[in-house]
This record gives structure tokens, sequence and C-alpha cells, in this order.
């Protein structure tokens, strides 16, 4: 299994980001995580930093697909592998209604749907293929070229079936949030390989994402989780896959305690079938520190 740890770049400048991912690179993380939130665009950001590395893969989880057609993502992230040296897995999700109908005023009517047709149309962009694609509700007629650009790794954030779906027979794989290894294990691991079998592609990779805290006072850290994190239980995507996991909220889900505690729950990751596992540090200053030293120490072990 493999470690990527994520980075929080909320008020960071791009020296700073580029430092932290510097260290993570020296500690044999696999692969840096960035988020595309209000702040900071992933792929510029990804850019920006990877010039003070030189080996360490990076990944956005995720750009949301809605603002952005299929070629226009396609150029950018085809530019990000050309400055990058081919270093970048891009993975896209659909968001949830309240930033795109919320936020930019557009329709988020048959997620699942969309989301097949826009794989549909990038897959061969990114490819430097030529496409031609006319879906019920996406249309993409170009060709995209960059040189020295090879295809990234597409990823598809996918919680419910038909995103799964969707994820085993077009893409690498999935990465999850708000689920723990014995949902890993019982759905999303199963429903993604079905898939990927039927469609004759290989074993789909499945990166699990979670809080995490080296802490000593584990309820606190769920109380400022949730006090954080808390409202990502209302949003449909989540709170559907909090339900069927039995969780009562994204607190829940977090990996929390001591170093023994958290290092024995990541190992139950990867018996899970998990390939790919995020750190994603939490709670207070103090604790984020101890997490992302943690972090980078258990990745220099493996």
């Amino acid at each position: 299994m493999r470690i990527g740890l994520w980075i929080e770049e909320e008020g960071l400048r791009i020296d700073e980001v580029g430092a932290a991912a510097k260290a993570a690179e020296n500690s044999g993380i696999d692969r840096i995580w960035f988020s595309q939130r209000t702040g900071w665009d992933a792929l510029t950001l990804i850019a920006g930093a990877a010039p003070f590395t030189s080996t360490i893969g990076f990944a956005v989880g995720v750009v949301p697909i809605y603002p952005r057609h299929p070629m226009a993502l396609a150029a950018q992230a085809l530019s990000v592998q050309a400055v990058t040296g081919n270093r970048l897995t891009l993975g896209i999700g659909t968001s949830h209604p309240h930033m795109v109908e919320g936020m930019f005023g557009l329709s988020m009517d048959r997620p699942a749907t969309y989301m097949r047709e826009y794989v549909e149309a990038l897959g061969p962009l990114l490819s430097g293929e030529p496409t031609n694609y006319e879906g019920e509700r996406l249309t993409a007629r170009g060709h995209i070229e960059i040189a020295g650009a090879e295809a990234p790794d597409l990823i598809l954030a996918a919680l419910g079936p038909r995103m799964l779906e969707t994820a085993g027979q077009l893409t690498r794989g999935t990465m999850t949030s708000w689920v723990g290894p014995e949902l890993v294990e019982s759905y999303i691991r199963p429903t993604i390989d079905r898939a990927a079998t039927a469609a004759g592609r290989p074993q789909p990779q499945v990166v699990a994402a979670a809080c995490i805290a080296l802490t000593d006072d584990p309820d606190a850290t769920r109380e400022w989780i949730r006090g954080r994190f808390g409202a990502a239980g209302d949003m449909p995507a989540y709170r559907a896959v909090l339900d069927r996991g039995g969780k009562a909220g994204p607190e829940d889900t977090a990996v929390l305690g001591d170093e023994s505690a958290v290092a024995k729950e990541i190992q139950r990751f990867a018996d899970a079938g998990t390939t790919e596992f995020v750190f994603c540090p939490v709670g207070t200053p103090e604790e984020h520190e101890r997490t992302v030293r943690f972090a980078l120490d258990y990745a220099a072990q493996q």
C-alpha cells in the first residue's frame, strides 16, 4: 500500500507548499494530495510546487467537473504533466449541490449520468487523441496536443454504485472520503472490482483518504472534526456512504490515537484492499505537527 499526504494549502505561500512537498519526498511519501476548494487552483498549485521536488507524485482530489468542460480540463491537466515531468494524478468528482447549484448556478441533475459522459469525453483527450463526442448532455469535439505530456492517471471520487461502476470501467480507480476499512472491504473494493473485471480492465486503485490525528485526547479531536467537517454529513453523497457504514458523521471515520493505535488502523486499510492511504492531518496545531511527523516517519519505514 502506498502512502499519500494531503497538504492543507490554505494560507500558505508557494515556497511553503514546496518545502512541505520536498520534506514529504525526502521521507518516501508516494504522492502529495491537494484539494480544489475556494483558494488555490489545485492544478496551478501543483505546477508551482513541483519545481521544489524531483520525484514525488502530485495529485488533486478532486477537480469538480461542472465548472470545467472536458477540453478545458484536459488542456490544463496535460499542461501540468508537461511542466512536472508527468507526475500528475488527476482526480475528478461531481462536487455537491450547495457548490454546483448554490455557488455556480449550474444544474446538478443526474450527476452519475453526467459523470459517465464527462469521462467518456475526457479519456481520449488526456491520451492525446481527437474526440468527437456527443452525448445527451455534453459535446466535445477537438484535440489537445502538448509536447512531452503523457496521459495522467485519472481517478474518480466515487461512493455510490453507479459512480463506482464508471470508475471501474473507465478510469484507474477511486478516491474515497469518510469511508473506513470495513466499508472498503465489504463494498468499495468488490463493487469497483466487479465493474473493472466486466470491462476487461486491471484491478483499479482504491485511494482512501482519512482524517488522522496523533492525539492523547481522541474525544476532543472528534469534537474538533465535528465542528470543522460536520456539515459534510448533510451532503447527499456523503450522507449515503456514512449511513452505509453505520457512521453518524465524519468524525466517526477518523483515525485517532497514539502511534500504535494509528498504525494498526492504517494496516486495517491495507488488509481491506486499499492501494493508497492518504494522511489528512487534523486537530490542534500540536496534533497536526505530530501527525505530519508520524506520516513522514511511517512512509520512511515502508
